[in-house]
């Protein structure tokens, strides 16, 4: 039952990674806005983030999970595991694309609205990889140096302090190339797009905290893990 559970475990954090970052690469066109009760500087009292940063803040907390419970070297085979997967999404997305179909009178959809709304995910994707290899490991190497520093304890600390800093770095590289490159954004306007996704991101991070303690307590708690326990 032990060994059942260590796999469920395992498999439904990577799952939870690979999930995540594939649907934040398809729904990262569409911009959302959250309007806010007080005005912040650069984004006002409207915070504007592509739709990608909600599923992709859930990568972080998968990750974080797995590079707690299962050590750096694990974390990090995840992470270049999903970039491959980046890969397959756009294999996949094209070759159905370019796929012969039938006529548009009998399509369900319509096909140049599909090819738009998928096709555009291409240069999110060529982004997101531009960031992503290096957010991800700088995700994973500062929350075991912060682990390391304190003796394995303060678990909030890592988990908050890892994804902080790598999400300023993947926003400031996913918003510059994939709007300002590729779309044209205005500067001003990918500047309100930073500063909205990455608080964003900032407050899932601080949000997410006790569901990272409730995983890794049920991992330990059920011996299920490899790296060993800490008091945090």
């Amino acid at each position: 039952m032990t060994s059942e559970r260590s796999e469920a475990v395992r498999v439904g954090l990577v799952a939870l990674f690979v999930t995540a970052l594939v649907t934040s690469q398809v729904t990262a066109s569409k911009l959302l806005a959250f309007s806010l009760p007080f005005s912040l500087p650069l984004a006002g009292s409207t915070l504007v983030l592509p739709g990608a940063a909600l599923a992709y803040a859930l990568t972080f907390f998968a990750s974080d999970c797995y590079a707690e419970l299962y050590g750096r070297r694990a974390a990090t085979v995840v992470v270049n595991v999903g970039f491959a997967m980046n890969f397959v999404l756009l294999a996949l997305v094209w070759s159905t694309i370019f796929a012969p179909g039938l006529p548009q009178a009998a399509q369900p959809v319509d096909l140049a609205a599909f090819r738009n709304v998928l096709g555009a995910s291409t240069a999110i994707v060529v982004a997101s990889l531009s960031a992503y290899l290096i957010s991800q490991n700088w995700d994973v190497f500062v929350f075991h140096w912060l682990r390391d520093q304190t003796d394995g304890k303060k678990l909030w600390l890592r988990n908050i302090g890892s994804t902080a800093t790598s999400q300023l770095i993947d926003t400031v590289i996913f918003i510059g190339v994939g709007f300002v490159l590729f779309q044209g954004v205005p500067p001003s306007e990918a500047l309100a797009l930073i500063v909205g996704q990455y608080l964003l991101k900032v407050a899932i991070a601080v949000l997410d905290t006790p569901f990272v303690y409730a995983v890794v307590g049920f991992a330990r708690r059920n011996n299920v893990v490899t790296t060993p326990a800490s008091a945090d």
